[in-house]
């Protein structure tokens, strides 16, 4: 398949934030993209060097902070053309120029498709590299999923049908890399991420109570997230919707 060779990633973690920033290239000397800018700048402007090549375009999974702290620092240096969804573009200052769902970017030998995922943001994007890599910002983490609470959050229901019905039909080698710390892919994700495992009918819902915020609620699942804590999926009483929060929200009996 054209375009089906691995490429070159280079990852930036904050080392609070747990946030990612990546370069990625073609091959030494060649094309190069930035995808999020939260995490510390120097080390991607080491490997860009050290790669010999030059990034032409910031690409942004969404607003939030945490992923878009850096991004001066890339426009001043290289002259990057900032993108990032409409509705996230609204939010943000610097952005030269709006990328729709579906729509794909050729860079030499890079192929970047836009790949809407709302849930934790309205306009979230990840990105499909050459078929081979899946940039997943805050929608999908190594064991964990993203909460549905952050500023511009959509539905625990859109989540779920952008992991679902997106993600998880990408072939299961699909490496993905998270905006928040370790790698994964499509297939260890299907098989073992706990809430997706539950989303399959794998595994049963729990029927356990808790308290989210002074409401009474289901507490549906309880998993691991990435920073060493735990993720919540939570069904209120009241309104017999659906949410995922952060487990430190949780008070259980």
């Amino acid at each position: 398949m054209r375009h089906a060779w691995r490429v070159i990633v280079e990852r930036s973690m904050h080392p609070d934030w747990l946030s990612n920033s990546y370069l990625v290239a073609d091959e030494p000397g060649g094309a190069a993209v930035l995808i999020d800018a939260g995490g510390p700048s120097q080390p991607l402007l080491a490997a860009i060097e050290r790669h010999g090549v030059r990034p032409t375009h910031l690409l942004l999974t969404h607003h939030h902070g945490d992923h878009v702290a850096e991004a001066g620092v890339y426009k001043e240096r290289f002259g990057v053309e900032i993108l990032a969804h409409p509705l996230e573009a609204e939010r943000l200052s610097g952005v030269d120029r709006t990328l729709d769902p579906g729509e794909v970017l050729e860079l030499g030998g890079l192929r970047i498709e836009a790949i809407h995922t709302p849930g934790h943001t309205d306009g979230m994007l990840n990105f499909v590299v050459n078929g081979a890599e899946v940039f997943t910002g805050d929608t999908l983490f190594k064991g964990s999923v993203g909460g549905v609470r952050a500023p511009a959050s959509t539905t625990f229901e859109d989540l779920r049908r952008s992991i679902m019905e997106a993600l998880m039909r990408l072939p299961p080698e699909t490496v993905v890399r998270p905006g928040h710390t370790d790698p994964t892919t499509i297939g260890d994700e299907w098989e073992r991420n706990a809430f997706v495992r539950v989303w399959r009918g794998l595994d049963p819902e729990s029927s356990d109570r808790c308290v989210v915020w002074g409401e009474p609620a289901t507490l549906v699942l309880w998993a691991p997230d990435y920073d060493g804590g735990h993720k919540a999926w939570v069904r209120w009483d009241e309104s017999g919707r659906d949410d995922i929060v952060p487990g430190s929200q949780v008070e259980r009996p």
